[in-house]
């Protein structure tokens, strides 16, 4: 019997699966675990339309399906009830994918979901989310992973400064 070279590796691959991660544990670059958004999201253009007729600030949440960060703030973030709440009635929430091919309109321009995450909002991490204006204009882009907390904060600071820039 022929045994392959790759033998050894295989069996230590075995071995660290078997007995190195207890059963019921992933690791940590497994999906984290989907809880239903308690946030009604709704797509780019039809929240533009939505804010030119009943101004309030549009919220874009920017994503990708890789990012593991993403996931945990879709799972213990837009799932609090406070900061569904705040983005359900105060803003219009928008959720992308920062990799979509999908033709928006950025800043008065029409561009793919990916070059306006590139180019109009200069982003270059994620999670990221994006104030506009009723206007369709971009207010301010944040980088950041956030607890519930930290976000309530910083939904609140935008909503004090909400009829400033519902003007802009």
């Amino acid at each position: 019997m022929r045994v392959s070279r790759f033998a050894p590796a295989f069996a230590a691959v075995l071995f660290l699966l078997a007995f190195c991660v207890p059963a019921g544990l992933s690791p940590a670059y497994a999906a984290v675990p989907k809880k239903k958004s308690k946030v009604h999201w709704m797509d780019y253009t039809t929240a533009l339309a939505k804010a030119k007729q009943n101004p309030k600030l549009i919220f874009v949440d920017l994503y990708a399906d890789w990012c593991v960060p993403c996931r945990i703030m879709e799972a213990n973030v837009y799932s609090n009830p406070t900061v569904a709440s705040l983005l359900n009635s105060k803003f219009y929430a928008v959720k992308l994918n920062a990799e979509s091919q999908d033709t928006i309109s950025c800043d008065g321009e029409r561009k793919t979901v990916q070059r306006c995450y590139f180019d109009t909002w200069e982003l270059s991490a994620l999670p990221a989310f994006v104030l506009v204006a009723p206007k369709g204009l971009t207010i301010l882009t944040v980088t950041d992973s956030m607890s519930p907390e930290e976000m309530q904060s910083l939904l609140f600071k935008f909503l004090v400064k909400e009829e400033e820039w519902i003007k802009q």
